[in-house]
């Protein structure tokens, strides 16, 4: 049996210090996980359910790259996230099992068109004019599990120009790292490749054109990211 066409090329991020590369699957993503972030926004910090949504392999800012400011916007906001990169598929998994499901952590950097994410809001539309476009999603190299700290003891910061915006440890997540795999596999069928971006801390912020952004995973097998907004 043919292809109609040629697959598309598979999307590669780097292992840190390692001859590997990780094929990225799908990219999801934890809306308002922390509690701090979640008060500025103006909303309610209960521990309510945790909500999800999805961006596409193909628009990875990769190690190296740069961002090319988007023609549609004139508010792009950062947001630095603790990455969780997945190995195995797993489907209506126990909790206890979630752990299990991880190949290593790496920092990344949602960003948001934050006038057209309002707009759809207010519309009651997706948000995915706002989320899902070329460069959205950047990712340090990702260090693997058992070359990291817990999760919850690994810190995510992010600067502008050297000039510190946000700083976190991720114990002050609302749903953990096991929380969210658990409850995200009960209704998606998890697969190797996956990338979990788990939300982020206050300070978000708005970001402009000949900006750099730098942002850290802390910890002794330090992993970074860094890209220029062009």
């Amino acid at each position: 049996m043919n292809w109609v066409f040629k697959p598309s090329p598979v999307v590669g991020c780097p292992v840190l210090n390692q001859d590997l590369i990780f094929p990225v699957n799908n990219i999801y993503c934890v809306g308002r996980n922390y509690r701090d972030h979640v008060l500025e926004t103006g909303s309610n910090p209960a521990r309510e359910s945790p909500f999800f949504f999805q961006k596409i392999s193909e628009i990875l800012l990769l190690p190296g790259n740069n961002l090319d400011y988007p023609d549609d916007t004139k508010d792009l906001h950062h947001e630095v996230e603790l990455v969780v990169a997945i190995s195995n598929d797993g489907y209506k998994i126990k909790s206890s099992e979630a752990k299990d499901m991880i190949f290593g952590y790496a920092v990344g950097v949602d960003l948001t068109k934050r006038d057209i994410q309002k707009k759809a809001k207010q519309a009651g539309r997706p948000w995915l004019s706002g989320k899902v476009f070329s460069g959205s999603a950047a990712i340090s190299e990702i260090v693997l599990k058992n070359e990291s700290l817990e999760p919850d003891k690994l810190e995510i910061s992010l600067s502008v120009d050297g000039e510190i915006r946000q700083r976190s440890v991720c114990d002050k997540m609302i749903w953990s790292v096991n929380e969210i795999i658990f409850l995200l596999s009960q209704t998606v069928p998890l697969c190797p490749g996956d990338l979990i971006y788990t939300g982020t801390p206050s300070g978000v912020g708005k970001v402009k054109k000949g900006d750099t952004v730098s942002a850290t995973l802390h910890q002794d097998n330090s992993t970074k990211l860094s890209f220029q907004i062009k």
